[in-house]
């Protein structure tokens, strides 16, 4: 169960939407509530946005992704190097 408090506006529209409904206050609430929750199920995650783009990338046999670790360590170990001799 929950409460909320609404501003002189909002109740005013929720008994004008109940009154054309013929429905409680409560029930135009759930009702809202239910189509927001519907209209966020309906939207694709980022991850399904990007689906058709992950993987067409050709790295040239390099295996960028399988030696991100190493190749990340050797930056930084050339970065301090350059540094120190620099």
């Amino acid at each position: 169960m929950a409460t909320v408090r609404l501003d002189v506006p909002t109740e005013a529209a929720l008994k004008r939407l109940a009154a054309q409904r013929g429905q409680t206050k409560s029930e135009v609430i759930r009702d809202a509530i239910a189509r927001l929750a519907g209209e966020d199920r309906a939207q694709p995650s980022a991850h399904d946005k990007l689906r058709p783009f992950v993987g067409i990338v050709d790295s040239g046999g390099r295996q960028l992704s399988t030696e991100t670790g190493r190749r990340f360590r050797e930056l930084l170990e050339e970065r301090r190097r350059a540094r120190r001799a620099g």
